[in-house]
């Protein structure tokens, strides 16, 4: 007798256990175009750094636009608390192990300084370089009238899980169909990861999605919250709700598959998955430019309750034009990322990324490990 069932659960996949299918075809790589749109802007890379603390600063922001992407910073940091950063920065880099919970919780308790918000923005938009900005839902109506007067370009409205109804007892959330009408510019909302609440905040308007709840390396949402989905299903979701709001609405939407990236190959992947672009944290912490010094820390660490985000020593590995564009003095994939993503596409015979959607994905569990068993034992 079959037993009643209380819960189906679905299989879902990370970037580890899918595997791409090269193409009938090849195309050159270098023939490849994987510009990035968020309405007004094109991007040459489809490539954004994270909003946060030990990724972007001011310097960090101006260089990635320089290169072709983009860097979000985060107007509740350091970056704003404090006219000196860099001192704070050292503080945290510095600091032992035991040490590093309670130091972040005290860093990230002064007050958010709004002059500073001004100041930051205005440092990146003289240098010629698009700014882009990040806040969470809750802080949004107070910083957004200021984000607008020092003429950001781009604002990601981002919280480890943003839905378009959010339930609370305060007066009013924070309406996004009504901050699109108040504030000029291309507005990303992040973090979701299923059909209907990616589906639900494109109708209100915005213009992109960060796709991904807790696969960053800094973030421990997964293990305090238990909350999350792998990275190839959460995209394939969100792609397909994007799918659907262009055929009800003629408006196209771009997802941006949010952390969990380890490697060129991750990247691919994300593409193929459905995503548009990539955000990614940790390997562009790496860089010698970045303000972490070698460490990364999740924006949800300093939490006074409940930290969940872990510093992590990445090291620093090379300046950030390499990381991206090689020539890559690594084998591990964190080098050459962009010569990854066109690799790819020129296997899969396909010259945009709109193309590379469509290609063949399988599910592959050994796609890592089958016949590497020289490579594993060296580790």
């Amino acid at each position: 007798m079959a037993t009643p069932q209380f819960k189906q659960l679905r299989r879902s996949y990370g970037f580890d256990e899918v595997a791409i299918v090269p193409g009938d075809v090849t195309v050159n790589p270098d023939q490849t175009n994987i510009d990035f749109k968020i309405e007004g802007f094109t991007l040459s890379i489809p490539v954004i750094a994270s909003a946060m603390d030990a990724v972007t600063d001011v310097n960090f922001a101006i260089l990635m636009s320089k290169l072709g992407g983009l860097a979000v910073l985060n107007l509740e940091g350091l970056q704003t608390r404090y006219d000196n950063p860099q001192e704070i920065l050292s503080e945290i880099a510095q600091a032992p192990d035991a040490e590093i919970t309670p130091l972040l919780q005290k860093v990230y308790s002064q007050p958010i300084k709004e002059n500073l918000i001004g100041e930051r923005i205005q440092a990146i938009k003289k240098s010629g370089a698009v700014c882009a900005v990040s806040v969470a839902p809750t802080n949004t109506k107070r910083f957004a009238p200021i984000v607008a007067e020092a003429q950001a370009d781009i604002l990601v409205v981002q919280s480890t899980v943003t839905s378009a109804r959010h339930i609370s007892k305060s007066y009013r959330g924070l309406i996004f169909s009504e901050l699109r009408k108040s504030i000029p510019m291309p507005i990303l909302v992040g973090n979701c990861v299923s059909y209907n609440a990616c589906l639900e905040l494109m109708r209100t308007g915005i213009s992109g999605v960060l796709v991904g709840v807790g696969p960053g390396a800094a973030c421990t949402t997964r293990e305090v919250l238990g909350v999350g989905v792998p990275q190839i299903t959460a995209t394939m979701d969100c792609a397909a709700a994007r799918e659907e709001y262009r055929r009800e609405s003629g408006r196209y939407v771009p997802i941006i598959t949010d952390g969990g990236f380890r490697k060129g190959g991750d990247l691919c992947k994300a593409l193929a998955a459905g995503a548009d672009a990539v955000m990614i944290g940790s390997i562009l912490a790496q860089a010698k430019e970045a303000p972490g010094l070698g460490y990364h820390w999740g924006m949800s660490h300093p939490h006074p309750a409940l930290p969940r985000g872990t510093r992590i020593k990445v090291g620093t590995t090379s300046p950030l034009q390499q990381i991206l564009f090689g020539p890559t003095s690594v084998t591990d994939g964190s080098q050459n990322l962009i010569g990854a993503v066109r690799t790819a596409m020129g296997i899969c015979g396909v010259l945009t990324i709109q193309e590379m959607h469509k290609v063949e994905m399988m599910v592959a569990p050994a796609i890592t490990t089958e016949g590497k068993s020289w490579q594993l034992s060296s580790h």
